[in-house]
């Protein structure tokens, strides 16, 4: 099936929200992956591959903004953001070669339990910030053999699905202690290895879409900007329950279209 303009614009949209998810609240990146499964037609290999290249820019973007606002500057988030870093070299490949081994059904069962348990882990998340159990940002961070496990479990995720990895590693950070911005600072480091070795990856296999791509890509790194703003001005609550109720509604449909 090729996109006709209806399809197109919609995807342009589901980067452009991505875009704003990725840096406001982490669980953002699925968004594109979302749309390119139920409107592109392509195969689970060209939806994971299409997706994750888009992730170089706006994972470089989101560094650099967030290097800008300082949280990147803090030894602790330096030291989170070089092992998820690492651990995304090693796990990121694995991810890739298990969406050779899945169809296009079982990619989007996979796709819907994953989308269901990012808004379970952001309804965890939001409950800790909310009861003030999350330290201070000049806490000591997440042990560095924790902040490993979580790299390597989010980037195999990252690379099976096409994800920069913000997606689980925000949340799953914030759950082990890291603060909100801390976490989605290195979070944004994260999915620029994850972004650069998926991508390699698929481009290698020649299931990259690059039309499909540039259409989600141009928006989500516009959305990039926004989402940065926003999670530096605005309370973030209202903004994460209205991705909580999408990601639940969206999560049966998947199961259901697969």
């Amino acid at each position: 099936m090729t996109p006709d303009a209806a399809h197109l614009a919609v995807l342009a949209c589901a980067g452009l929200v991505g875009g704003i998810g990725i840096t406001a609240l982490g669980p953002g990146g699925v968004i594109p992956t979302i749309g390119l499964f139920l409107f592109s037609g392509l195969g689970p290999s060209g939806v994971a591959g299409t997706a994750i290249v888009t992730h170089v820019a706006t994972g470089l973007l989101g560094t650099a903004a967030y290097a800008r606002s300082g949280q990147l500057r803090d030894p602790a988030t330096r030291r989170c953001a070089a092992a998820l870093a690492g651990a995304a070299v090693a796990g990121t490949p694995l991810g890739v070669l298990l969406n050779t081994r899945v169809g296009g059904r079982g990619f989007g069962i996979l796709l819907a339990v994953a989308v269901a348990v990012t808004a379970l882990l952001v309804l965890v998340r939001d409950a800790r910030t909310g009861k003030g159990a999350v330290p201070a940002p000049d806490a000591a961070g997440v042990p560095v053999g924790r902040a490993v496990l979580v790299g390597f479990v989010v980037s195999v995720t990252a690379g099976l699905f096409g994800l920069g990895g913000p997606m689980l590693s925000v949340p799953l950070l914030i759950v082990c202690g890291l603060p909100v911005l801390s976490a989605l600072a290195a979070a944004q480091a994260q999915s620029v290895v994850v972004a650069a070795v998926g991508s390699i990856a698929y481009v290698g296999q020649g299931a990259v879409d690059w039309g499909l791509a540039a259409v989600v890509g141009v928006p989500e790194l516009a959305g990039v900007l926004v989402g940065w703003r926003i999670a530096h001005a605005l309370p973030a609550r209202r903004l994460t329950r209205a991705l909580v109720v999408c990601l639940l509604v969206l999560a049966p449909y998947l199961a259901w279209h697969a």
